[in-house]
């Protein structure tokens, strides 16, 4: 009764830290990287390793919007160049570029110029643990 008691107090030491855990469970090591690069008038250029998956550059992006540029999670982040398959770079900026649709369509996607979303919600792509295992 004893082993119970103090598994139950060990347990509940634990889970608060276990909660606030980023990516814990099944995909904690990503199988993806990317580097954010500012180039000039605000924009910023993602590239990305082992995956060209759309969430990979908006998590690059968002992240990076919310830890480097210390943004908050309801700052709207735009793309501004569209997926380049030869560079497997997407350019980024947090202000709508002129002349084109923002209005955000219903998939993920980082073949529009205009497409967007809050840092928050790209950021929290990072978090997806089942990015690269096909479900």
């Amino acid at each position: 009764m004893q082993f119970w008691k103090v598994s139950g107090i060990a347990v509940l030491a634990i889970l608060p830290g276990l909660a606030q855990a980023v990516g814990f469970g099944v995909g904690v090591y990503r199988g993806f990287r990317t580097a954010v690069t500012p180039l000039d008038n605000g924009i910023y250029e993602v590239s990305a390793s082992g995956t060209s998956a759309p969430v990979a550059y908006w998590c690059g992006i968002g992240d990076f919007a919310i830890r480097t540029l210390r943004t908050k999670a309801t700052q709207r982040i735009y793309i501004t160049r569209a997926y380049e398959r030869q560079a497997r770079t997407v350019q980024f900026s947090l202000t709508a570029p002129e002349g084109v649709d923002t209005n955000p369509g219903y998939s993920v996607t980082v073949k529009r110029v205009g497409e967007n979303m809050t840092a928050g919600s790209a950021q929290g792509y990072c978090y997806d643990n089942f990015m690269d295992l096909g479900f």
